[in-house]
């Protein structure tokens, strides 16, 4: 397929260190981006690639742009979303969509207006142990689940002094590992019917450690899941990245990304014994004393740029609905509300 021609909004962690990124592995190019202090950083990746200091000179040739990716800061995707989508471009904006149900819902409508342009960088979906856990579940390996659990956790004691750590409305842990989070729950078990939350702000002015507990809506035989999320930044010992539980069993990651949990000797006493040929490890299925390791499941992160390159140049299917990053957010805002009144919040 030929390229995409991508107009970035943001050259910094996420527009560089992610989206740039991707797009090089996966053969777009970068033409445009918009950055008023990485121009030189812009230029020695991207030599042909024009800088722009605002939104509105991107904008100024849609012609010249097949996608139009928004990795701002948080606060101002609604505006750079609905800018780019009313100049009838393609808009690829990371997660999340908007700070609130009711933005992320408005941008939905326009995006309807104009043909349904906008898709979500939910690309966790695309983590090995998603893939992989989807596949046990499809398989029914683990029998009838009743509790996931995911944690995000790190340890970073010392204040930080970046826009997500320092702005209460448009950063901190809910609004962005949140929405991996609960988008990843909602993915693999369905829509949430129940919220509990407890949100603090522990070293900086947005919250850094997170706790949300999710019911999801009963199946036909009114059995529901539970999903339990961490997200903390505060947090020496993080606890195992991902535990399923189901009455066949359970699945548990001791690892993510590299970096090894307290519970990691699992992982390295499987890769100390894994014999020449045999297929990577994702994780464990556990059953008591019985642990098994479980192939890795192919795919990755790259996968979500080229789902989006066949949805622009062949009529591909959306890579992630919009309509689900409003379903998250619904969420992130009963969470807020829950946290504030110490009660659940029922969503009908």
């Amino acid at each position: 397929m030929e390229p995409l021609r991508i107009g970035l909004i943001g050259y910094g962690a996420a527009g560089r260190g992610i989206h740039a990124r991707l797009a090089r592995e996966t053969g777009q190019d970068v033409v445009a981006v918009v950055t008023r202090h990485r121009g030189d950083q812009v230029l020695a990746d991207w030599p042909r690639a024009r800088v722009v200091p605002d939104v509105a000179a991107l904008l100024a040739a849609p012609q010249d742009l097949d996608l139009v990716v928004v990795a701002s800061p948080t606060g101002e995707h609604a505006a750079h979303v609905r800018a780019a989508l009313e100049a009838d471009v393609a808009v690829l904006v990371d997660k999340p969509l908007a700070t609130t149900r009711v933005q992320a819902a408005a941008l939905v409508r326009l995006a309807r207006e104009r043909e349904g342009r906008l898709t979500v960088f939910q690309n966790r979906r695309w983590d090995p142990e998603q893939l992989t856990l989807q596949g046990l579940l499809a398989a029914g390996t683990l029998g009838r689940v009743h509790r996931f659990e995911r944690r995000w956790e790190r340890f970073r004691p010392q204040p930080q002094h970046r826009w997500k750590e320092q702005d209460p409305v448009a950063g901190g842990l809910l609004l962005d590992l949140g929405a991996h989070l609960v988008d990843s729950a909602v993915q693999l078990f369905g829509p949430v019917r129940r919220v509990h939350a407890e949100l603090r702000a522990l070293t900086t002015p947005a919250f850094d450690d997170v706790f949300l507990a999710l019911e999801h809506a009963p199946d036909a035989t009114g059995h529901h899941v539970v999903s339990h999320l961490w997200g903390g930044g505060l947090v020496g010992a993080p606890g195992p990245r991902t535990r399923v539980l189901g009455d066949a069993g359970a699945y548990l990651v001791t690892s993510f990304e590299g970096e090894p949990t307290p519970f990691a000797v699992l992982d390295d006493a499987q890769e100390a014994g894994r014999r020449p040929g045999e297929p990577e490890h994702e994780g464990w299925l556990v059953r008591g004393a019985e642990r098994t390791p479980v192939p890795r499941a192919p795919g990755g992160h790259g996968d979500l740029y080229r789902a989006v390159q066949a949805w622009l140049r062949t009529g591909g299917p959306v890579p992630i609905d919009p309509a689900d990053a409003v379903a998250t957010a619904r969420v992130l805002d009963a969470a807020r509300v829950a946290a504030e009144t110490g009660v659940a919040q029922l969503l009908d």
